[in-house]
């Protein structure tokens, strides 16, 4: 299991743009969320053991904070022409297994994660009203065979100083993951 981290996109950073599609066909775009007090973007797939590690408790995680008006969107930019398990008719089952609530879209061009600068899965952006970004890293120090519980403990601590209106702590950890499988050139 390669590890790769997260680039750590600077912090201030605005939001890039996005307008894609779930495995359905429905559209989702960075402007659904203008009204939204956080924006959560994470990209993820289907087969990344760190992702599989995270899902349950990732899937809570979004419930919880949804229902708070957080905006989770999930992006899935691997190349599904040499990585078939992660194609949008695998997403449409991942969405139902894992119980996924927000949109999981596919960046097919993987000009969206190039945007984000994202590196692995997952890999989480964390933007606050004005769509800057506040946060990105970790969900929590757990991986998968390192016998630390699932908690979401870095993700939440960010999600609820931006709903409390404080400032996101700045000592925040890389995200680490597998690295997005870019299509070649």
């Amino acid at each position: 299991m390669a590890e790769t981290r997260s680039t750590m996109l600077p912090l201030g950073t605005n939001a890039p743009s996005f307008n894609l599609p779930d495995p359905s066909g429905k559209r989702t775009s960075l402007a659904d969320y203008k009204d939204a007090p956080a924006l959560l973007v994470a990209f993820i797939c289907n087969h990344c053991p760190f992702v599989k590690h995270i899902r349950k408790e990732f899937a809570s995680f979004a419930k919880e904070y949804q229902a708070k008006g957080v905006g989770i969107v999930a992006i899935n930019s691997n190349d599904v022409e040499n990585y078939p398990q992660d194609s949008p008719e695998k997403m449409a089952e991942e969405i139902k297994q894992a119980g996924y609530t927000f949109p999981y879209l596919y960046d097919g061009s993987q000009v969206v994660a190039k945007a984000y600068n994202a590196a692995c899965t997952p890999d989480f952006y964390l933007f606050d009203r004005t769509h800057r970004l506040v946060y990105r890293g970790q969900f929590d120090d757990s991986r998968p065979g390192n016998g630390r519980p699932v908690t979401g403990a870095d993700m939440r601590s960010a999600v609820d100083a931006v709903l409390a209106g404080k400032a996101v702590s700045a000592d925040q950890k890389p995200s680490v993951g597998c690295n997005i499988k870019w299509k070649r050139d």
